[in-house]
């Protein structure tokens, strides 16, 4: 996992880019720069910690719109929005689908770079929470289909007596597919386990 964050200036503005970009070399960030949405979405998938800097008013795609289009997926990137005064309605759309915060121009470049630093904080957390998931649904894989239906009657609290009446199979069978499940997901407890496989958004939301 790359550990040094970049952050993303989205705006069709090139003075308004060039100063950002300044701004945040200053302090040692790495910065790429893009001068619409659309220029954006062909560079990614992108890599490492981040922010992205997303102009709301931009010919083409809007800032809202591209947030909506990358919230499709799964992003480790939080979005700061940026907008002109007067634009602070849409900054709070943009709170409420999700962003991370907004700045308003003219920008307060000390409070900028502030927020882009605990933007940065975030992606590293979601970054980690996120390849815990797939580490997890790595050891989740490696289940045979008896073996995830055993593990799904375990986190609805069902007794070994209880899980072979349900499967029609025997108590000792029960016995042998949980050792198995326990040693897969690298479980030491059931509480381990439940709160290892509960992580998953996928297994968390079935009934």
């Amino acid at each position: 996992m790359a550990s040094d964050p970049t952050v993303y200036v989205v705006e069709d503005d090139e003075i308004n880019r060039e100063l950002m970009k300044d701004l945040f070399e200053s302090v040692d960030l790495s910065v790429e720069t893009y001068s619409s949405g659309n220029e954006f979405l062909e560079a990614i998938p992108v890599e490492g910690p981040g922010c992205i800097l997303l102009d709301v008013r931009m010919p083409g795609i809007s800032g809202l719109d591209l947030q909506t289009k990358l919230a499709e997926e799964p992003s480790r990137l939080p979005i700061i929005i940026v907008t002109a005064h007067g634009d602070t309605q849409m900054a709070v759309r943009a709170m409420k689908e999700g962003a991370f915060d907004f700045v308003e121009k003219p920008i307060n470049n000390q409070m900028l770079l502030e927020v882009a630093h605990k933007a940065i904080d975030k992606s590293r957390t979601l970054m980690a929470d996120l390849d815990f998931q797939d580490e997890i649904q790595d050891r989740m894989n490696l289940l045979t289909p008896r073996e995830k239906d055993v593990l799904e009657m375990i986190a609805k609290g069902k007794l070994n007596k209880q899980i072979a009446f349900d499967l029609g199979i025997t108590q000792r069978t029960v016995e042998v597919h949980r050792a198995r499940v326990m040693e897969k997901m690298q479980a030491r407890t059931v509480a381990d386990l439940l709160r290892t496989v509960m992580s998953l958004d996928t297994f968390a939301g079935k009934p």
